[in-house]
């Protein structure tokens, strides 16, 4: 700052913010990714210099002029470990500092907020479990752990926003999660980064953090009325699920009360945990999947239930601790609403059902 005028560093802060070439740190991670950034642009630009700086000093040296007949030196045993073991020691550095700093990325607090995200051409769906959704925005609270549950519903896509330091690609039929923890409160730009098309370029969107209270205001002014589970328990005693998997001793299908998370033994023998993608692939390959002591007479759903309802279907089971009132939609068509005070029947684990 001493050494540069005050009007030429307000320019050079103003274009690098305005042109994006270095966004704000907005986020926990932002500053890890950003020291590791210059620690690679550092061991760069020195290595270049000091490459640059033999060559230039070797010419000179050894130029025609002063030795018209070519020298011969001997190897030196210390200066090729010198550059060998230097190189390395750095190269070994910047591997451990990267899978650190990756795995700290890519495995999100249990305590986190989960958002699902689906991707199509060429817009970002943001879906939150109190009902709410966005297009092409999403809005977040700042000093909370946010992971984002993704999937694409045609293409391959990516989900860069560059002011958290965060990017993950989003894949038709495959659920990839990503998370961060906003710091300031302000609005971000979201970007698609990955080409899916004549249109890429306007898929874009707007990240918002905001305070704790503002976000509160803003989910209860936001909402549509029913959250993703709700909306989950409507679509699955539509389609018939409850009359299969209701929790009773005759069933035809595994209880699902509070299967999420459970340790499921599989006709082969094996054992899977069930979580947000083994529910997904099981709703739409149930033959894959069939459950220890049960026969395969599920129906596949692939093509009648979208990515939003699947989402919805996940949710629902995902919160479904008792088949209380799955019971109680077996002889009616309108769902009931839940009595207060009523006591729910503790959830039991079916056939197969092992808990960690």
């Amino acid at each position: 700052m001493h050494i540069i005028s005050p009007v030429l560093w307000q320019f050079l802060v103003k274009w690098l913010t305005n042109f994006a070439l270095f966004p704000a740190e907005a986020s926990t991670i932002a500053p890890y990714t950003d020291a590791l950034y210059f620690f690679l642009v550092i061991i760069s630009v020195v290595g270049m210099a000091i490459v640059a700086a033999l060559v230039f000093g070797f010419s000179i040296a050894y130029r025609a002029e002063k030795n018209p007949v070519a020298t011969h030196i001997e190897g030196s045993t210390l200066l090729e470990a010198t550059w060998t073991i230097i190189p390395l020691a750095l190269f070994m550095v910047c591997f451990v500092w990267g899978a650190l700093l990756y795995f700290r990325i890519y495995n999100p607090p249990t305590n986190a907020m989960n958002i699902y995200i689906v991707g199509k051409q060429w817009m970002w769906k943001a879906e939150h479990p109190g009902g709410q959704h966005e297009i092409d925005s999403l809005h977040i609270p700042i000093n909370r752990p946010v992971q984002l549950t993704m999937i694409s519903q045609d293409v391959f896509h990516s989900f860069s926003i560059p002011a958290f330091r965060v990017k993950r690609e989003v894949i038709p039929g495959r659920y990839s999660t990503v998370w961060f923890e906003a710091t300031t409160p302000g609005e971000y730009h979201l970007f698609c980064t990955q080409y899916c098309g004549t249109l890429h370029s306007q898929m874009i969107g707007t990240i918002t953090a905001m305070k704790p209270d503002d976000y509160q205001a803003w989910t209860a002014g936001s909402t549509s009325g029913a959250s993703l589970a709700q909306n989950g328990e409507r679509l699955y005693a539509s389609l018939g699920c409850n009359s299969c998997h209701s929790g009773q001793a005759d069933s035809r299908g595994p209880n699902l009360a509070a299967a999420y998370g459970a340790r499921l033994q599989l006709t082969n023998g094996s054992y899977v945990t069930v979580d947000d993608a083994f529910l997904r692939d099981t709703i739409l390959n149930p033959s894959m999947h069939v459950t220890q002591g049960y026969a395969p007479i599920m129906p596949t759903y692939q093509g009648q239930v979208s990515e939003e309802g699947l989402i919805d279907l996940v949710e629902y089971i995902k919160k479904l601790n008792s088949n209380y009132r799955i019971q109680q939609t077996l002889n009616t068509t309108q769902l009931q609403p839940e009595k207060t005070g009523a006591v729910a029947p503790s959830a039991a684990s079916g056939p197969g059902m092992v808990k960690q």
